[in-house]
């Protein structure tokens, strides 16, 4: 009889669960030898979401806890069980675990009380403190008052005074592990409660890291590091590993050998390359080729392809930072789906504040959590920085954005008559459509600080993204390039000989220089043909008769489309 692949659990982040019934588990215990080894009092690791933190997180808990002495079973056939010196310290320490993945409140007072609920959930397992004489009555008293409606100040002093209780109790100090330590601050800038959650977060950490004595040494783990100034302002003791560091690099996440070794043993080898195309293109620190695990997971479970980890959570800040983003970080986003890189320095410190007006702000959060991938890296002497070349990550993130891209019109029937009427050459509709369009459309694209009537090009930008996604299979598309004499705004080059090839040109009507829309509509027109747009057109073989040209004014959200005789 053949070898039974293991089961695999589907969204299971228990590390005794996955080991007691034997499912699919792949051996991240080095992790465990490296951290102890390292010998920081503070490690900070941030990794993108589903890349095994959890797990890791849950293992190491259950590799030192004293509640989990003389558990060899959870352990034994494992990396980590090898080594002789391992075995001795299993089950001897104290450990403060908690998660704030669940804090997704959209007001201040609701977050607080979810942190105040973990916070007293973790003293209920601690009760046994109570009895005996460890305590003083006062801190008894202390123990009784932490609860879910406590004072700021109390929940602020939870942690440290844990560890002091529990290093008296076993006399040897705690180890604590913060998991998802980022999640309340990016509900917090979401909802806009930024700065009153950063005050709060930022004292119960240094009370926590900074002026704790008890504990042994801490792991938190996160998605970004957020910036020093925000929350790690007093933490002088914080060791920062993210996706670019060395450290722990093949930890996290499935190495290319473990996905296919994974592949072999459900009997799916000659799946491989597929497998690489959807799911591959991650890189921590030198560690190139690894995958996310909840794909590779999931893909295991169903044997379909499909964007499991891109669709598993809200990508809600990716997307409105996308779609009110500046012309130039929708330019820059045309070009990475469209398949090339782009090159930008890297902030590894997202200034939270900063993501709205810095376009490499933007690109830092998504390479953080990894929407995107580094291509290639270089050192400018001119500006004496670092940048990075970045790409999309794998099929399966470009199919989520151009799902997300869709959504953005998907509510609006008249989007798709226009692209209907666009490939008919029928400029009547074409008018009508586009105008119901921008009068839908247009403040979905605005920041809340700039209106898109005052700055279409916010619109048109998103608007050309949407044309990008829709029309995929007929034209490729490409804006503001050079050709012939100037840029033009955009070129539909077709993918089938019997289509015709497109001009677009975007002007905002002006009314110092004109008197009303067909103007502007003329002086588009007549810059496609002073600037010679066709030439790249008719350079690739195009017959000039086989070229349609448009012009599109704009006066806030009416929209007037002209087309070249």
């Amino acid at each position: 009889m053949g070898y039974m692949a293991r089961t695999v659990g589907i969204g299971r982040q228990d590390f005794e669960k996955i080991r007691i019934k034997n499912n699919f588990y792949v051996d991240k215990t080095c992790f465990i030898k490296e951290w102890w080894e390292a010998d920081d009092d503070v490690t900070l690791i941030t990794r993108p979401r589903r890349f095994g933190k959890t797990l890791n997180m849950s293992m190491t808990e259950k590799f030192f806890s004293v509640k989990y002495s003389g558990r060899r079973d959870l352990f034994e056939g494992l990396s980590i069980w090898e080594e002789e010196d391992y075995r001795e310290i299993q089950g001897t320490y104290p450990v403060i675990g908690l998660t704030f993945a669940n804090v997704k409140e959209t007001n201040l007072e609701g977050a607080k009380r979810c942190i105040r609920q973990i916070l007293a959930d973790l003293y209920d397992k601690h009760i046994f403190l109570l009895d005996g004489t460890v305590l003083t009555e006062n801190e008894k008293a202390y123990f009784r008052s932490v609860t879910n409606g406590m004072e700021d100040t109390t929940a602020i002093w939870t942690i440290h005074k844990l560890s002091d209780f529990l290093s008296r109790y076993y006399g040897r100090k705690a180890i604590i592990l913060l998991d998802e330590y980022d999640t309340p601050m990016q509900e917090a800038y979401m909802n806009g409660y930024w700065d009153e959650m950063v005050c709060f977060i930022r004292s119960l950490f240094n009370t926590t890291f900074k002026t704790n004595p008890y504990y042994e040494r801490a792991i938190m783990t996160g998605i970004t590091r957020v910036s020093k100034e925000s929350v790690f302002s007093d933490l002088n003791n914080l060791k920062v590993v993210t996706t670019t560091s060395a450290e722990y690099a093949d930890c996290f996440g499935f190495t290319e050998k473990e996905v296919f070794q994974a592949l072999d043993e459900f009997g799916l080898s000659d799946k491989k390359q597929d497998v690489k195309s959807w799911y591959d293109g991650f890189t921590f620190g030198q560690c190139m080729d690894i995958y996310n695990p909840w794909s590779i997971i999931n893909y295991l479970d169903t044997e379909k392809f499909d964007t499991y980890w891109a669709n598993t959570s809200s990508n809600g800040l990716v997307g409105t930072l996308i779609r009110e983003g500046s012309k130039e970080v929708k330019k820059d986003f045309e070009r990475l789906l469209s398949g090339e890189e782009i090159t930008t320095a890297i902030e590894e410190q997202i200034v939270y504040k900063q993501l709205y007006f810095k376009k490499n702000a933007v690109w830092s959060l998504l390479l953080a959590s990894g929407y995107l991938k580094v291509a290639g890296t270089g050192f400018s002497e001119e500006t004496r920085r670092f940048y990075y070349k970045l790409a999309l990550t794998n099929k399966e993130v470009r199919i989520m954005f151009e799902d997300m891209i869709r959504d953005w019109f998907s509510e609006n029937d008249h989007y798709n008559d226009f692209i209907q009427a666009l490939l008919l050459d029928d400029l009547d509709e074409m008018n009508t459509y586009m105008n119901e369009i921008a009068m839908d459309s247009f403040s979905y694209f605005d920041t809340g600080k700039k209106s898109s009537e005052e700055n279409p090009e916010r619109f048109y930008h998103g608007f050309v993204l949407g044309l990008m996604v829709e029309l995929t299979n007929r034209y490729m598309l490409t804006s503001n390039r050079e050709s012939g004499l100037g840029r033009y705004d955009v070129m539909l080059e077709p993918n089938q000989q019997n289509d015709d090839a497109i001009i677009f040109e975007f002007k905002v009507f002006q009314p110092k220089k004109e008197k009303d829309l067909s103007d502007t509509v003329n002086t588009a027109l007549k810059q496609i043909e002073d600037m010679n747009y066709e030439a790249a057109l008719i350079a690739r073989g195009f017959p000039p008769e086989r070229i349609r040209k448009y012009g599109f004014a704009f006066r806030g959200k009416e929209v007037l489309i002209g087309k070249m005789k």
